[in-house]
């Protein structure tokens, strides 16, 4: 049984296909469109479905969308509408005069929202572009698939639970908003998600996050990163007139009243001015909030539950910090995030529930050790495209090792190998890698990406050897969690210890990514080294690269020295 899941409604647009409760393929809208996070950020074009993400994941399977059983969309519109008479199309309030005093959290955009949602298994059949069709047809509106409209914060706790290697687990989901819900508590047993509790618009500590973003002059709803690397320079000045604002029950509901930024902070800053101090203590004071907050939240759904290991999803889940915070708390054994913790994830997590339910309540094998779940190409695929774009390059026989040679002069390259990521992380399948050694290889990165200068650059490490160049570092494969550089190893990595010390680590096995393991391996033998810095392989306001071409075209308008894909190797002139 086939089940294809669909994130569609706001940002980082998603396709997955499920058969049997094992995932085949994954991927995002923005890799193939090459339009970062795959849509305008506002207003949402919700009638804009992942065509080509879903595209790649039939194709990934040798099915038409005609032999899909079920088809899940990570959104209920009628969890706003307040009915859920599918049928009664023109009955349902969706006319801006249906709302003559919309709640305060309300959009005038909403009633359009909700319309195209609503009919978004019209635009699946009649929306596809043209040359996507053929695998598109024998469908209509109603079928044969059923269509299942899954609420958000479900889709999110599904995403979380399913994946992880827990067969119980508390669930904490927390993002700006999904239908009212900004934060969900769950209780995740063998294939069943129990709803414990939830936070409703307008108080939402993604929303809190994004406003603030902003106020600083990043994009309000994708930059919300750069304020947590921002956050390490500044000191919580501030962090006194959020706990005004940001009120926490004991019942694991909060309240955020409004913030009113520049009656407290001053003016927004514009965007490409420099930082002030008091833009360092802003970022500083909003990372402690979220982390003294969200840690009240999990003491509170860690007594409710009575579980021991907690599982994350939603935007929020991706602040790498935060889930740091989290898992040396003592509150739970083990914490485990899912690597697409955004709205991407949705799609998985959709897919798994609706994949679960209608085989009778079993949970499949979806663990995720890996999120290798995009596409690949063959080398065949690779070497005719060298050939047509008339560039110098040689095949070796140990890529692995002629790159590691090329990392030890401290060069850097593009690295293209097997399948896709899935999520926000480049983890070692379309990543640009350097050696950690040199101190200004993070300037060099910066430089290469368009990155402002604040920004960190993330080590790997063999998962053997993280607990001896990281403090209490165990399996992290996915980059969501930050350690400590050890004292006695910091001046020989000192590209990827950020400010504070830290550094987001990805752990790799063999099992995992051999050619990716190989490579650390032996860049170990020539340099005693086991690290490298890990970035993703794409510049600024670009997706990370998908396709050969994709890589090629990034190489060449960067100053990268050589670009690794699959077994050949293509090094700039000197």
């Amino acid at each position: 049984m086939y089940t294809l899941g669909i994130n569609a409604a706001y940002h980082d647009p998603a396709a997955c296909l499920v058969c049997d409760g094992r995932v085949i393929a994954a991927a995002e809208e923005e890799r193939f469109t090459r339009r970062k996070h795959g849509k305008r950020p506002t207003p949402f074009s919700t009638y804009e479905l992942p065509f080509y993400a879903i595209d790649y994941c039939l194709r990934a399977a040798d099915i038409r969308l005609a032999e899909v059983d079920q088809i899940a969309y990570s959104y209920d519109p009628y969890i706003l509408l307040g009915e859920r008479a599918h049928d009664a199309m023109i009955e349902l309030p969706l006319e801006p005069s249906a709302h003559p005093t919309p709640q305060e959290w309300g959009s005038g955009w909403d009633p359009l929202f909700l319309s195209a949602i609503v009919n978004a298994p019209r635009h699946l059949v009649g929306g596809v572009p043209h040359h996507l069709k053929e695998r598109f047809r024998g469908v209509r509106y109603d079928g044969p698939f059923n269509w299942h409209f899954v609420a958000h914060h479900l889709a999110h706790a599904a995403s979380a639970f399913f994946p992880s290697p827990f067969d119980r687990a508390a669930v904490l989901t927390l993002d700006g908003r999904g239908e009212r819900v900004t934060t969900g508590y769950f209780v995740g047993a063998g294939a069943a998600l129990e709803p414990l509790d939830q936070v409703l618009m307008p108080h939402s500590l993604g929303i809190m996050y994004e406003q603030v973003t902003e106020h600083l002059g990043f994009l309000h709803s994708s930059d919300e990163y750069k304020v947590m690397a921002l956050a390490s320079f500044g000191e919580p000045r501030y962090l006194h007139l959020f706990r005004e604002l940001v009120r926490v029950g004991d019942n694991g509901r909060y309240t955020i009243a409004p913030l009113h930024l520049s009656e407290r902070f001053g003016a927004p800053r514009r965007r490409g001015e420099p930082f002030a101090q008091r833009h360092y203590d802003l970022a500083r004071s909003l990372q402690a909030t979220l982390e003294e907050t969200v840690l009240k939240l999990a003491g509170w759904l860690a007594e409710s539950s009575g579980a021991s290991n907690l599982c994350l999803a939603g935007g929020v889940a991706l602040n790498c910090v935060l889930n740091a915070r989290l898992r040396d708390s003592g509150l739970f054994r083990q914490v485990w995030a899912q690597p697409a913790a955004g709205d991407s994830g949705t799609a998985l997590g959709a897919a798994l529930w609706v994949d679960a339910k209608a085989r009778g309540g079993r949970r499949g094998e979806s663990r995720m050790d890996h999120a290798f779940l995009g596409p690949s190409y063959s080398e065949t695929e690779i070497e005719n495209l060298l050939r047509w774009a008339k560039l110098p390059y040689r095949r070796v026989d140990d890529i692995a090792a002629a790159t590691a040679e090329l990392l030890a002069q401290d060069k850097i390259v593009g690295w293209f190998q097997g399948r896709m990521e899935f999520g926000p992380r480049a983890l070692g399948a379309r990543s640009i890698l350097a050696s950690p050694i040199t101190p200004d290889m993070q300037t060099r990165l910066n430089e290469l990406k368009d990155r402002e200068d604040f920004r960190p650059v993330a080590p790997v490490v063999l998962e053997e050897a993280a607990a001896d160049w990281f403090v209490n570092a165990g399996e992290s494969p996915f980059m969501l969690f930050v350690h400590k550089v050890r004292p006695e190893h910091a001046a020989r990595i000192p590209a990827v210890r950020h400010v504070d010390g830290s550094a987001r680590i990805q752990t790799i096995r063999r099992d995992q990514h051999p050619r990716y393991y190989d490579l650390l391996k032996a860049f170990a033998e020539r340099t005693g080294v086991p690290v490298l810095v890990n970035t993703s392989f794409n510049t600024r306001g670009e997706p990370i690269v998908c396709t050969p071409r994709d890589a090629l075209e990034s190489f060449w308008t960067t100053p990268l020295d050589a670009l690794a894909i699959e077994s050949f190797l293509v090094e700039k002139p000197r």
